[in-house]
């Protein structure tokens, strides 16, 4: 029986449908139906619509709650008025907050799902208080600031038994599908080696999206009486607002106290079809070489190497990662006058390669046409997410089975580029253990798996 026709004779044991819906327009216009009039958790309205509060809503938060319109927007969180603006009108009725810890005490019982966009130092301690209270949780890529968070938040969605999802929206398109079809139909054979490359932080080959390589500005400047900064550092080590974009907002990403660089940035959306192509588990070693690096901000360009072993009948792997515009050489089977762009996914396998989901040289790909048809198709990455909060099938990106792991293994890329391991890392490389969840060679990597807290701020 569908949840809806449960609810329905559920109300009609006690009321009539039309004698409930006149008392309800009686008292108010408006019409979203609190989650505990009817009768517990984990139930969804008669509407089909679930009730969704968004906290970090002024960038890609934003954006996400427009995919979600469709559903009740019921609660806004964000800690910056002004640049929250646009999506504070455009929900009018939903309830305003500035700390996502009073919204989610004051609108516990109206709330079925939270919609995570800040900046990544917060995404864990948002999603954790949300999935501890039972809340379905959707969180922007990467989904963690740490490795030992995303295994967290991992643990804790399988426990509460919320549905999740990752910002990793390429996940649910055609063009994933059609590599991994491609690639388990034998086309180029055994994959044993893949390179995937960005311009990040760069924007294209002459602009920048935004800084790394920096270091921390002198002095400080007012705080504006829209934005509380207190909250925006969050669990971060305090340190003096300034102003003119150099933290907030969107530039955030190239700190090392809140974002995770152009890997972690790009890492979850170009690594994703490598990880469901090529079943990939965790590594088993990982080493980097980058740019000049300190303790404030990432390197502007780093290469980064993950050794994956046999999976079943499954050759291992060596994953090569490049952002601040490098790439691998250009293959021989790319024709000329064809671009090798500054975005890209290579794999190669013992009986070709692919580049993106195409196989090389084009006249290949005319030949083969499309592959045998093996995988779902996806109703749309949002409505995944809307579909497994009603008790339908897991998200595709859900952290239990998908996106704990992957943001685990694009976050360790990041501990290999720490500057305090660079001298070290220069005799060796990191060999991980996943039983024991460490680096077994180099203990003092391990510190970076999680980080520090400040007084106030915790899982």
């Amino acid at each position: 029986m569908k949840e809806t026709e449960r609810a329905g004779k559920k109300q009609k044991s006690k009321i009539s449908r039309r004698d409930f819906m006149g008392a309800a327009a009686a008292v108010a216009a408006f019409t979203i139906v609190p989650r505990h009039v009817l009768g517990g958790a984990g139930q969804i309205p008669p509407s089909e619509k679930i009730n969704i509060a968004g906290v970090g809503i002024g960038g890609q938060g934003g954006a996400d709650l427009r995919e979600l319109s469709s559903q009740n927007i019921v609660a806004l969180c964000d800690v910056d008025s002004r640049h929250a603006s646009g999506t504070f009108k455009r929900y009018p009725n939903a309830k305003q907050y500035k700390d996502f810890r009073e919204m989610l005490d004051k609108e516990d019982k109206n709330i079925d799902g939270v919609v995570v966009g800040t900046p990544d130092h917060l995404h864990a301690i948002v999603s954790m208080a949300a999935i501890k209270r039972g809340k379905h949780v959707y969180c922007e890529k990467p989904l963690t600031h740490t490795v030992l968070e995303a295994r967290m938040l991992a643990d804790a969605a399988r426990e509460h038994k919320v549905a999740t999802q990752m910002g990793n929206q390429g996940q649910a398109g055609e063009e994933v599908r059609l590599l991994c079809e491609t690639i388990w139909d034998g086309a180029i054979g055994q994959v044993h080696e893949v390179h995937v490359w960005t311009d990040r932080p760069l924007n294209g080959i002459n602009n920048v999206y935004w800084p790394q390589g920096i270091d921390r500005p002198k002095g400080e400047d007012p705080v504006p009486d829209t934005l509380d900064w207190d909250l925006w550092i969050g669990p971060a080590p305090m340190r003096p607002y300034v102003g003119n974009r150099v933290y907030n907002p969107f530039v955030w990403r190239g700190w090392w106290d809140f974002g995770t660089g152009a890997l972690g940035d790009i890492g979850c959306h170009s690594l994703d079809p490598v990880f469901r192509a090529l079943k990939l588990g965790y590594p088993t070693s990982v080493e980097a070489c980058c740019t000049l690096v300190n303790d404030e901000t990432y390197p502007v360009a780093s290469r980064v190497t993950y050794e994956f072993p046999a999976r079943g009948d499954l050759a291992p792997v060596k994953l090569h990662w490049y952002d601040g515009g490098m790439k691998p050489p250009r293959p021989p089977e790319l024709e000329d006058g064809r671009k090798w762009d500054t975005n890209g996914q290579l794999y190669v396998g013992s009986k070709g390669k692919m580049l993106g989901g195409r196989l090389l040289p084009e006249s290949r790909q005319k030949d083969y046409g499309k592959p045998p048809h093996k995988l779902d198709r996806s109703p749309g990455h949002y409505m995944e997410w809307v579909i497994a909060c009603k008790g339908g099938k897991p998200a595709g990106s859900n952290f239990p089975d998908h996106a704990g792991l992957l943001a685990q293994v694009v976050l360790m890329g990041n501990i290999a580029i720490r500057p305090a391991l660079k001298n070290k890392l220069l005799a060796t490389k990191l060999l991980w253990d996943a039983k024991e969840f460490k680096f077994t060679n180099m203990p003092e990597a391990n510190q970076y798996l999680t980080k520090e807290y400040r007084q106030g701020w915790s899982l």
